[in-house]
């Protein structure tokens, strides 16, 4: 082994049923530097890191960490030898304290009276030194229920440094975070780097990747396909290393026209007194309406009243000349609306369950026969058409959809809102997560979908997305409509304007 590499993976391999995750990879991580690993969704980089973590044991290769072959069968003894890892899908004690998640199952002891027991003003003491050695503005005595998704990252964070690991991998760390809470994560990665500490960093932004790291190895398929600096590189050289072909346009040709006016909404005002207010808007058919705004602008909670979800004290939707009583979600189904919500994995996927009962969950009332009996025939029949109208990777329907890489998670939950036939379609960061190929792949179907005469409504906090998908762009700020602008004028300098009117 290399003097200069902390830790170096060889020829690693791992196969689940009906797949090979990863096939012979190697990996090489140098103390004091970012490495960026990338690759489209599925293309097995968790996977990898999870065989370095000890959730997973390799079918074959070797793990040498400082100079010594080791092998870990559980996450407690990665993390006993200097490994650390901070999970995409967060999974914190939401009941117990911020200090408690930070320092569970190794929490300070003293002896009173011989017994031990845990010594809470020792662990307040040194979770409140941590957050201020972090510059994160958390209470230790404070429930991770109440904290925002951004803040509990933060926890994620702290508890990782507090190992003092030698490697620790982010796994996405940013996809939850606003533009100033990027900027302090990377403020705090830099002063890791310079206390030596080596990270693997998992990210399909491009322009974070360029910023923050200091090698890239790029996957592609469960195979290796190579190491570069990060100064000899480009977002286009990225792209085309991780698709395998070059990308010309990362958005596809729209051919939509918008027609009349399907949907009007009027005067929406939340019951919640910080929430939106006085929203008023119309939405074409075949038209795609963007939604920009920054964080707290209430863009998800305006799509969620539209939805049913969460109540208002006034304003009406009117749609094709009607006003329609939308009290639920199931109203929103009957009038012809259909939501992807922004967390997929926490109010999208049922986890457990198959890509077929996934898809068919929303339009079982359209597989009943004999009134109790479901047609499974027929439903299996539908789930095999959508997974190849939209081409989504899987060993076959049966397969559980917490074994899809995200991508493929997106696109099984646009079939299952597909199946209902919606007339309006509300996507809430439709492609959050989601790798560039895998992307491209979602905006053509949302693309088909207007020019069939399907009317979408796209929440995005993604600049290019929204200026590059987008009819028309509806900003908000702070729970107010402060100008719709059409795609063709928008730019990010006008968006931001728009987005800050009201701040």
């Amino acid at each position: 082994m290399s003097q200069e590499n902390i830790l170096e993976m060889h020829n690693i391999s791992k196969s689940f049923p009906g797949v090979k995750a990863l096939d012979d990879i190697t990996l090489k991580i140098q103390p004091g530097t970012v490495h960026a690993l990338m690759g489209e969704n599925g293309a097995g980089k968790s996977t990898l890191m999870k065989c370095l973590f000890g959730i997973y044991i390799p079918d074959a290769g070797e793990i040498i960490l400082e100079g010594k072959k080791v092998q870990f069968k559980s996450s407690k003894e990665a993390l006993e030898h200097g490994i650390s890892m901070i999970h995409q899908e967060l999974q914190p004690v939401p009941y117990r304290s911020v200090m408690e998640n930070v320092w569970l199952g190794r929490y300070p002891e003293k002896n009173v009276v011989s017994i031990k027991v845990v010594d809470h003003k020792k662990m307040y003491n040194d979770t409140k030194a941590l957050m201020e050695e972090l510059q994160m503005d958390i209470k230790p005595d404070t429930l991770m229920a109440k904290l925002s998704v951004s803040k509990m990252q933060g926890v994620e964070i702290a508890k990782a440094v507090s190992y003092r690991s030698k490697v620790i991998v982010m796994d996405e760390p940013t996809s939850s975070l606003t533009e100033n809470e990027v900027a302090h994560l990377f403020k705090i990665i830099r002063k890791l780097r310079e206390q030596g500490v080596a990270i693997i960093y998992i990210s399909h932004k491009m322009e974070e990747i360029l910023e923050i790291s200091d090698e890239v190895t790029i996957m592609r398929d469960g195979k290796y396909i190579g190491t570069w600096h990060s100064k000899d590189l480009t977002t286009d050289m990225i792209i085309s290393k991780m698709v395998g072909r070059n990308l010309t346009n990362r958005f596809p040709q729209r051919e939509n026209l918008p027609g009349d006016v399907i949907m009007r909404v009027e005067d929406f005002t939340s019951i919640n007194p910080k929430s939106f207010k006085n929203v008023t808007f119309e939405l074409r058919r075949g038209e795609i309406l963007g939604v920009g705004g920054l964080v707290g602008a209430q863009r998800t909670e305006l799509v969620e009243a539209i939805f049913g979800l969460r109540n208002i004290c006034k304003g009406k939707i009117i749609i094709n000349d009607k006003e329609a009583k939308i009290k639920n979600p199931i109203d929103a189904k009957n009038h012809g609306i259909a939501l992807l919500t922004e967390e997929r994995r926490v109010t999208g996927i049922l986890p457990v369950l198959s890509i077929e009962d996934n898809t068919l969950i929303a339009s079982l009332d359209r597989y009943i026969k004999f009134k109790f009996v479901i047609d499974k025939k027929k439903g299996a029949s539908d789930v095999e058409k959508s997974i190849n109208a939209i081409r989504i990777k899987t060993p076959s329907a049966k397969t559980l959809i917490r074994d899809l890489s995200g991508g493929n998670q997106q696109k099984v939950i646009f079939s299952r809102w597909l199946l209902t036939e919606p007339d309006i379609l509300i996507l809430d960061e439709p492609t959050r997560g989601i790798d560039v190929g895998a992307k491209y792949e979602i905006y053509t179907i949302i693309a088909d979908l207007a020019k069939r005469g399907k009317s979408i409504i796209m929440i995005s906090s993604e600049m290019p997305e929204l200026i590059g998908m987008s009819d028309r762009i509806m900003v908000m700020c702070n729970g107010n409509l402060t100008g719709i602008l059409n795609g063709k004028d928008a730019n990010q300098e006008l968006i931001m304007s728009y987005a800050t009117k009201f701040a």
